[in-house]
Order: structure tokens, then C-alpha cells, then sequence
């Protein structure tokens, strides 16, 4: 994964979730913090840039406190592809198993991945 910083591919991440308003809501907030000065410690990560599959926003991993805390280690997507969802949950390092968290989309079969990729690992998924 990706984490941009550059205000100019932060600005086109913007414009590019505006047109797919209203399933890009829980990602874009976040971006439009991050681009203009990120008050809040928040990073965006991506797949590939420019051309994403998937938008991933979360506090920083040096902000986390409690690694059992899932409001703190909050993470919010917006995905092109489930696949990219799928690999996300499965093999990055963006998403740890060693804490817990909480996932924020508003996409048709979010809560499917999410749950085909925890019962393959036999985890709970609440």
C-alpha cells in the first residue's frame, strides 16, 4: 500500500471520490483532512496510483494506543473491485490481525468480504 502525501495526488484523489459520492463518503472526509493540513494524524493509502483499486484512511500506526481499543484503530474504505478489498484484508500489512478495529464502508458486499476472509482465518468477526 501506498500512503499519499503529495497535496497534488491528495487534491486528484478528492476529485476522482467526488464523482462516486455517496459510497465514497467514509474515505473522503478523511482525504479532504489529510490535504489540507491533517489536524487529526490520519493517513490515506492506496493499492496503486494512480490508478487505485482500493482507498484505505486510518490514524496513523504511531498514534494507535490500545491495540484492543477498535474505535481508536478505526479503518474506512472505498473499493473499484472486491478483489482488492479481499487482498487488502488478507495479505497487506495495512490491516494488522494484531489489533482489533472496526471497518467503515458503504458498499454493497463490504460486510461479505469482510466476513469470507475472517471465517478463512477463524476469526471473529462481530
Amino acid at each position: 500500500m501506498l500512503i499519499l502525501r503529495c497535496p497534488a495526488q491528495l487534491q486528484l484523489l478528492e476529485e476522482t471520490l467526488r464523482k462516486s459520492l455517496p459510497t465514497t463518503l467514509p474515505v473522503l472526509g478523511t482525504v479532504m483532512t489529510v490535504a489540507r493540513g491533517n489536524p487529526a494524524s490520519h493517513e490515506v493509502l492506496v493499492d496503486s496510483w494512480p490508478n487505485f483499486g482500493i482507498v484505505l484512511t486510518r490514524l496513523r500506526p504511531e498514534d494507535h494506543r490500545d491495540p484492543r481499543d477498535y474505535y481508536i484503530n478505526q479503518l474506512s474504505v472505498f473499493y473499484q473491485d472486491k478483489g482488492a478489498l479481499q487482498a487488502l484484508l488478507e495479505g497487506t500489512e495495512a490491516v494488522t490481525q494484531e489489533r482489533a478495529f472496526q471497518i467503515l464502508g458503504m458498499q454493497d458486499g463490504l460486510d461479505e468480504a469482510v466476513q469470507e476472509v475472517a471465517s478463512a482465518r477463524g476469526m471473529k468477526v462481530e
